[in-house]
């Protein structure tokens, strides 16, 4: 694909509201999603899981237009432990440890540092790193490993 296709690509994700975009030209393809801001980006190590079997997660239940419309979140869950939410930048398939016979990355109780990987998931046979954005110790674990996860849905809670 055309270098001059792909600057023009990201000028229309700046300058447009999507949180991703991809384009596909014959077997060629490009997928461009936008970094909140603070977030640091780094290549996955590629990792292979073997399929597991889990009961279908529930679904999250969708944010009100109101709360889209004044960019804030849902209200914290009741059950939640005061501390910051490492939320899903991605839509895919959380996973907990970097191979099915590995430890997990992050267990509760642990301290972790901003920048410490929590967990990775896979979306279009890419594995991405959930990194900590602050320093404190994993207070809750919302997700379970093989779980599907939506865009923005809480994973952890630090504090």
């Amino acid at each position: 694909m055309d270098l001059r296709k792909i600057k023009k690509l990201i000028d229309l994700l700046e300058e447009s509201n999507l949180a991703e975009i991809e384009i596909k030209e014959g077997e060629e393809s490009v997928r461009l999603a936008r970094v909140p801001q603070g977030a640091i980006v780094a290549a996955a190590p590629q990792v292979m899981h073997a399929p597991m079997h889990h009961a279908p997660a529930a679904p999250m239940p969708p944010h009100s237009l109101t709360e889209a419309a004044a960019g804030g979140h849902a209200k914290p869950h009741g059950d939640l432990p005061e501390g910051e939410i490492a939320r899903a930048p991605m839509v895919g398939t959380f996973y907990a440890s970097p191979a099915p016979d590995k430890p997990p990355f992050v267990t509760v109780g642990q301290a972790v540092k901003a920048g410490d990987t929590l967990g990775i998931i896979e979306a279009m046979k890419m594995f991405n790193p959930i990194e900590a954005d602050v320093s404190g110790t994993v207070l809750k674990i919302l997700v379970e490993s093989g779980q599907p996860v939506e865009f923005d849905q809480p994973l952890f809670v630090i504090g």
